[in-house]
């Protein structure tokens, strides 16, 4: 199996779109507001993903927009299932990602990237 191909097709669809970030770290979520943001939040602009919307990422704390993993998810309330692409997040920020989608009807797997 050939990885590497996988990083590096997704390292050039990131630094081919541009990132917005509608969920920035520290607010709250527009429907559950007990829940914070530990992290910025947003998506690929003119991507998609399995929800129509633009592929999902969390930007961590590590300067520049490096791909350091992606954690998979599935939902059994949306009944959807998606990617979250992490940039620049250290291993403990993407274990807290991941622990973040593996919540109520939500698991999350995390693949961190050998870098």
């Amino acid at each position: 199996m050939r990885n590497e191909l996988f990083w590096q097709k997704l390292d050039s669809l990131v630094a081919s779109s541009e990132i917005a970030i509608d969920r920035p770290r520290g607010t709250a979520h527009q429907r559950y507001p007990e829940f914070i943001y530990p992290l910025d939040y947003g998506y690929l602009k003119e991507t998609s993903s399995g929800d129509r919307g633009g592929i999902d990422l969390w930007r961590g704390s590590l300067p520049g927009q490096q791909v350091t993993g992606v954690v998979v998810t599935i939902d059994l309330h949306k009944h959807d299932s998606e990617i979250k692409i992490l940039l620049g997040c250290t291993h403990e920020e993407m274990v807290m990602i991941a622990e973040t989608h593996n919540q109520g009807e939500q698991a999350g797997m995390l693949i961190e990237r050998n870098i």
